[in-house]
């Protein structure tokens, strides 16, 4: 898109601040980490609670970035770039959205519900990318940043638009409606998700149809509740000849009425009525939620007049929908990227971002198929994707399929082959090892075979660490912090459990301040990982000062043994100012200098060159019980007292830190310079209140190995611990108590979940297995099995086991497979 000054002024009501008057725009950013930013990006500097892009627009003018939205101007990028300066960054960027859509006059589907927006929503691609070039929202992109995302990616090939809108209170679906104004509105399960931002059920059915405003048909589960509000929002936004496309599996006044719903072996049967005729329908399914999502989909194209057959040729070739991008651990030290369903370009553009915010490697390879449904002429659209894997400095590219290879010239670096078998052939040849590897492919190049040759082969027991939740978790914390407080985040011990280097990079990729690990060897691995942030080393041994030294580490000094010892180690190698922490004990009494301390401490530093004091740090014993506040703030006097006798007489001004994770919410006034936060990052608070805010991070998954019935009278596991009463039916899981499994959860006070159903555990756990009743649950072998994660809770198995939540996610063992997502 060419745009000049004058129109980007009156579309956003901007001020403008540069020189150049036009603009050539062919990008919309607002990720400052993004290698795709250039020369001819617009860059929305949003700002809110946790972060403010503000800070990184000198960064982007350095890469060559020369067109930004702003709030203010900051002073040292005065004069360097165009500006356009605004009131609000977030409305600005709704405003340019909503004026590119109008450019545009295709039809376009809306889609609006608490449940199944985004499987709708690529279902509808699937079936009806055989007849049209569709625009669709990429992933989950349905919020007040993802909409106009999606939208301004619309170019003008594309004859038909699936766009989806997700709200969590009210006065927030007008923004959405401006942008999407679509011809087509699909509603699609009403739950709930959002409860808490609406007053009721009906204030939340009325906010969503507000989506529909101008919408020619309406389709949906006809209810009564759904139908109250239907009628008074038709008389409030009418339209002319608007349809109201109905169906129900109870009221016969529905558009399509559902006859009857039978279950065959792995699908279901419908017969639905329609214009008064009778009509079978097979859809690939068996849970209700797939069956109701896949009757909405038959809605759509009823209206769009398809006809019967081709909706049953077309509709038994539905698929699961994988709605994440998934990191797993790969063969040769490769990690993999797992992006194998979809291929399009706007997706391509995230899942890069996503390579790069991910990689555990140096070294990038990027496995992509044909890419489908561009709206572009293949001759631009290679052009761009090449453009793009080059600016996102990917090592090598292997294109699968006719189209990418015949533009192979294009790339530099890339491999082609004509289609998924070949590159199997192929496989040994192309030597992976020591790489991070993204796979991208449309679902019918059936990439998920490169995945399962990629794979690291494992047990089928793995932990799934969802790293959005982890990016809420720690926006959570950032949002109770003053505006220049910085954050250490600690990743000690794997992580707490989840994973040490992954959510390390995630760390990075939000631009935390420090790292926090409890030895060297941890921080050693991060820097071999790659990491470049800060690290601070909390229990550092003597004998691990020059390796900290050497990875540039950051130690923690605590005792004037143990200064000395490594000042003499700086001083041999000649250092200057090396970074130290000094740690103050201030009722703790674990570790650090002490009061009486002080003055030996002061004397060794003073005049000192060798070392430099980067922080000055405490612990606090008792930030989560209310009962020992008193404790927790002469604990904060004290630091206060220590912390300023060292800077006054050391003549220093280092970072003051002493808040961990409660005491970030309940001390706020002694957030000193920066906050150490931990346990909840992982989504574990001591107060239930703050814990409804927080996201599960770590599921903790397996399978059922084997099911028995067992006669009364038998017995279960070691020592015959379990005896039946009467017939048992038996499932063993494959996880014990070497993953980390605790042998106290096992003889029924402990439960697993399948089937969404507590599953009690029986009998002794096993050092790789256990056993669970299973007499009530209609399950079979191979069935998936939550340990923890939603249900149980972390929380939940502390308390039943006495301990903490620490202790039950430091326990599962590295044996574990690590599966991240986003």
């Amino acid at each position: 898109m060419s745009l000049n000054s004058k129109n980007l002024i009156q579309i956003l009501h901007a001020e403008w601040i540069g020189s150049k008057a036009d603009v050539l725009i062919d990008n919309i950013s607002i990720d400052s980490r993004s290698l795709q930013n250039g020369a001819n990006t617009l860059f929305f500097a949003l700002s809110g609670v946790n972060n403010d892009a503000h800070l990184y627009i000198l960064d982007l003018i350095e890469k060559g970035v020369q067109n930004f939205v702003v709030r203010h101007v900051p002073e040292d990028c005065a004069g360097k770039a165009n500006f356009l300066v605004v009131n609000d960054t977030v409305t600005a960027l709704q405003q340019f959205a909503g004026y590119y859509r109008n450019l545009f006059h295709f039809p376009i589907i809306g889609l609006t519900g608490s449940n199944g927006k985004t499987i709708v929503k690529e279902w509808l691609n699937f079936l009806l990318s055989p007849d049209y070039n569709i625009i669709r929202s990429p992933k989950s992109y349905n919020s007040q940043v993802g909409v106009p995302l999606s939208v301004v990616a619309i170019n003008e090939k594309h004859n038909l638009g699936i766009f989806e809108a997700g709200i969590s209170t009210v006065d927030e679906m007008t923004k959405l409606e401006n942008m999407i104004k679509p011809n087509i509105g699909v509603l699609t399960n009403i739950g709930s998700a959002h409860d808490e931002g609406f007053l009721n059920l009906v204030q939340k059915i009325d906010e969503k149809l507000l989506l529909f405003k101008e919408s020619e048909v309406i389709i949906y589960q006809k209810n009564e509740v759904v139908d109250s509000c239907l009628s008074q929002f038709s008389a409030e936004y009418m339209v002319n000849s608007r349809v109201l496309f109905s169906w129900s599996f109870t009221d016969k006044k529905a558009t399509v009425f559902i006859l009857k719903k039978e279950n065959k072996s792995e699908s279901t049967v419908i017969q639905y009525q329609y214009k008064g005729e009778k009509f079978d329908l097979e859809i690939p399914f068996l849970d209700s939620a797939s069956v109701e999502n896949s009757i909405t989909c038959l809605l759509v194209l009823l209206y769009l007049k398809y006809d019967s057959a081709t909706i049953q040729g077309r509709m038994q070739l539905l698929y699961p929908v994988e709605m994440r991008l998934a990191v797993k651990n790969g063969v040769h030290n490769c990690s993999v990227i797992d992006d194998s369903y979809s291929s399009d370009f706007q997706s391509l553009k995230i899942a890069l971002d996503f390579l790069e915010s991910q990689k555990k490697n140096s070294k990038k390879t990027v496995i992509l198929s044909d890419i489908l449904q561009s709206g572009f002429s293949n001759e631009e659209l290679y052009t761009k994707v090449a453009h793009l894997i080059a600016a996102n400095k990917v090592s090598r590219i292997i294109g699968i399929g006719e189209t990418i290879s015949s533009f192979k010239e294009k790339f530099s670096n890339i491999t082609t082959f004509q289609n998924t078998a070949d590159f199997i052939t192929h496989f040994e040849s192309l030597a992976f090892a020591n790489e991070t590897i993204l796979i991208k492919g449309a679902r019918a190049f059936q990439f998920e075979e490169i995945v399962a040759l990629l794979e690291e082969k494992t047990h089928e027991t793995i932990l799934e660490i969802n790293l959005d939740s982890i990016s809420h978790n720690l926006n959570f914390f950032k949002s109770k912090l003053g505006q220049k407080i910085k954050i250490m985040v600690m990743v000690k011990a794997f992580g707490y459990g989840n994973g040490g280097l992954e959510i390390a990079k995630l760390l990075e990729h939000h631009k935390v301040d420090y790292l926090g690990v409890a030895f060297a060897d941890e921080g050693i691995s991060l820097k071999n990982g790659g990491i470049k942030l800060p690290i601070m080393v909390l229990n550092p041994e003597s004998t691990s000062f020059p390796s900290i030294i050497q990875y540039h580490l950051e130690p923690e000094i605590y005792s004037i043994k143990g200064l000395n010892s490594f000042l003499k180690i700086a001083q041999e190698k000649k250092l200057k100012e090396y970074p130290i922490h000094i740690k103050l004990d201030t009722g703790m009494h674990r570790l650090g200098f002490e009061e009486n301390n002080l003055d030996e401490l002061v004397a060794t530093l003073k005049g000192n060159t060798t070392v430099r004091i980067q922080s000055i740090l405490s612990h606090m014993a008792t930030s989560d019980e209310a009962k020992h506040y008193d404790f927790a703030n002469s604990q904060i006097q004290l630091f206060e007292k220590l912390s300023s006798k060292l800077m006054n007489e050391l003549n220093v001004k280092p970072i003051r830190h002493i808040l961990n994770t409660s005491g970030i919410s309940n001390f706020p006034d002694a957030q000193y310079d920066m906050v150490r936060l931990g346990i909840g990052l992982y989504g574990v608070s001591n107060d239930a209140a703050e814990q409804k805010y927080l996201e599960n991070v770590g599921t903790l998954k397996s399978v059922i190995s084997q099911v028995r019935s067992i006669p009364a009278g038998d017995s279960v596991g070691y020592g015959r611990r379990f005896m039946a009463q009467k017939i048992t039916k038996i499932a063993t899981i494959p996880i014990g108590y070497a993953d980390g499994i605790s042998r106290l959860w096992g003889n029924e006070v402990g439960y697993v979940m399948i089937k969404n159903q507590k599953a009690p555990i029986v009998g002794s756990i096993c050092m790789d297995m256990l056993m669970v009743n299973v007499t009530e649950i209609d399950c079979k072998e191979g069935d998936a099995v939550i340990i923890f994660g939603e249900n149980p809770t972390v929380i939940e198995i502390a308390k039943a086991l006495k301990t903490i939540p620490y202790e039950i996610l430091t326990s599962i063992s590295q044996r574990v497979k690590r599966v991240f997502f986003r």
